[in-house]
């Protein structure tokens, strides 16, 4: 398997940390943020959504967007409930991931460290999504507060999900981490399990 990946994304780290906890054997092809390996990838027709993640099978079949790809290299393993309602939870924590928290927490993120992104910068925005990613952290907080994991039934892919731009929050989007003493634990959790990939490992 090939991953078009960019080092710097949340949502490619997501995917390259389930191959680095599954221990799954994956090229790794970098495609940075405006860089010539992304022009390149989108020109040789290697990105169908024009944005990385990217993964192409050994039969050269595409698959693009992230949680698609954790869904499929995941089938079979512990990360995914048996429990039909805890396979349904841990799907809907992957919607609202996307829907709700990445556009905010993610969005922060990526205005205050892409300089391709300065020109969309305001101080009235990035204020704006700052009240709401704290929103946000704290319904994660509120939900983690006494559990482990965010599905009943144990570790899941929404795990890894959500874990991908909420443990950056505070370096790189500037949130207040502090105020979340339940989502620090659970990032440390997922920090120690075996085959624990860094974000720019």
């Amino acid at each position: 398997m090939k991953l078009y990946s960019m080092p710097s994304s949340g949502n490619s780290y997501k995917v390259r940390l389930l191959l680095s906890l599954l221990d799954l054997p994956c090229e790794i092809v970098d495609c940075e943020d405006a860089t010539l390996e992304i022009a390149q990838a989108r020109a040789d027709g290697r990105l169908p959504f024009g944005k990385v993640p990217v993964l192409e099978l050994d039969s050269g079949r595409l698959l693009p967007e992230s949680n698609a790809i954790l869904l499929y290299l995941a089938q079979g393993s512990h990360l995914i409930p048996a429990d039909p309602f805890h396979q349904a939870q841990m799907t809907a924590w992957m919607f609202w991931e996307q829907n709700q928290h990445e556009g905010v927490i993610a969005v922060r993120a990526a205005l205050r460290n892409y300089p391709s992104r300065a020109h969309l910068v305001t101080p009235e925005r990035l204020a704006d999504l700052l009240d709401r990613g704290h929103q946000i952290l704290g319904m994660m907080e509120q939900h983690l507060s006494g559990r482990d994991w965010l599905v009943d039934g144990g570790m899941s892919l929404a795990d890894i999900c959500l874990y991908a731009y909420t443990h950056t929050a505070e370096e790189r989007g500037g949130y207040d981490m502090a105020r979340f003493p339940a989502i620090r634990r659970w990032c440390a959790r997922i920090a120690a399990l075996p085959g624990y990939q860094e974000l720019f490992a």
